[in-house]
């Protein structure tokens, strides 16, 4: 398998591992067994309305009706699921940008529009586009900027600057701005070594050091304030 190193906009340098032509194949399946099951559905409800009426226009507006979310199946779930169908939850891949940066949806329209090249007309140049390039693209990841990667062998985010914070989150301190990545990797990594040790000392002279820095004064307990500026760092630095 290729490995991909995509820079976020932290700088953070990531390695992601590109998936094979095997697994895309895979989540294909499983994407095309949901279809024929869905399909199936679709006979049967079909079957059931023409109980009730003989006209054909009546029963083909509802077969083509029911035949549009595989129509758009694709596109949606990218979209919806953050570059994933069901097959490629299952199998854990995922699309991103090459250049890692957020995917947009006209990226994912694109490949959508190219699925019909690489699939349906020419699926030989569309597998053998996967096996040959260096990322494993397909001609639509190619015209997209975007790769298929593997994401059960991801950089922990405890190893990163990064920190998880929600949608919803409230940042505290608007001085966090002053550090700088290199500041931030070197509060985290202290903070984390003085809990996994229990070094209070440690701990306590980080806070003070930090609230020099940011000229801030809080009543949180150390752990509690180093843990909430390293979440505001997140917060501001990932919406610049």
């Amino acid at each position: 398998m290729a490995n991909l190193q995509i820079n976020t906009t932290q700088n953070v340098n990531l390695g992601y591992t590109v998936v094979s032509i095997g697994e895309r194949i895979l989540a294909l399946a499983i994407d095309l067994f949901i279809f024929f099951l869905y399909l199936y559905v679709i006979d049967i409800v079909t079957s059931i309305v023409s109980e009730f009426t003989t006209d054909n226009w009546t029963l083909f507006g509802l077969e083509s009706l029911m035949l549009l979310p595989l129509m758009f199946y694709s596109l949606l779930m990218h979209i919806l699921f953050n570059g994933r169908t069901v097959g490629k939850m299952i199998v854990k891949t995922r699309v991103v940008r090459v250049d890692g940066s957020p995917v947009h949806w006209s990226n994912y329209m694109v490949r959508w529009m190219l699925r019909l090249v690489d699939l349906w007309i020419f699926p030989a140049i569309g597998i053998l586009s996967v096996i040959f390039s260096e990322k494993r693209q397909s001609i639509g990841d190619a015209a997209a900027g975007t790769v298929v990667i593997s994401t059960k062998q991801r950089v922990k985010i405890s190893n990163t600057i990064l920190e998880e914070i929600t949608d919803d989150y409230k940042p505290v301190f608007s001085t966090v701005t002053n550090l700088t990545d290199k500041d931030a990797r070197l509060i985290k990594e202290t903070f984390q070594i003085a809990v996994k040790s229990g070094d209070f000392k440690t701990l306590n002279a980080l806070r003070v050091k930090v609230e020099g820095i940011l000229g801030t004064q809080s009543d949180y307990y150390d752990k509690q304030y180093i843990d909430v500026v390293l979440k505001d760092y997140n917060f501001y630095t990932q919406r610049l």
